[in-house]
């Protein structure tokens, strides 16, 4: 019996196993594809330090 054939019947057999499983397969690799993305979105808009005497609160 072929994978794929024994895949199709665990779906039907299992569907919220299969489908936590699959949840669970995007959740781990999901970082691998999104965190460079962001990375190269922070490097794009760099935003300038503010003067520290801009930001304190005390008189």
């Amino acid at each position: 019996m072929p994978v794929m054939e024994k895949l199709k019947m665990f779906v039907v057999q299992e569907p919220v196993v299969a489908a936590s499983c699959l949840i669970g397969g995007i959740g781990l690799f999901l970082p691998a594809f999104v965190r460079p993305i962001l990375d190269s979105y922070e490097a794009s808009k760099q935003v300038p330090q503010p003067v520290l005497s801009d930001v304190s609160t005390e008189s």
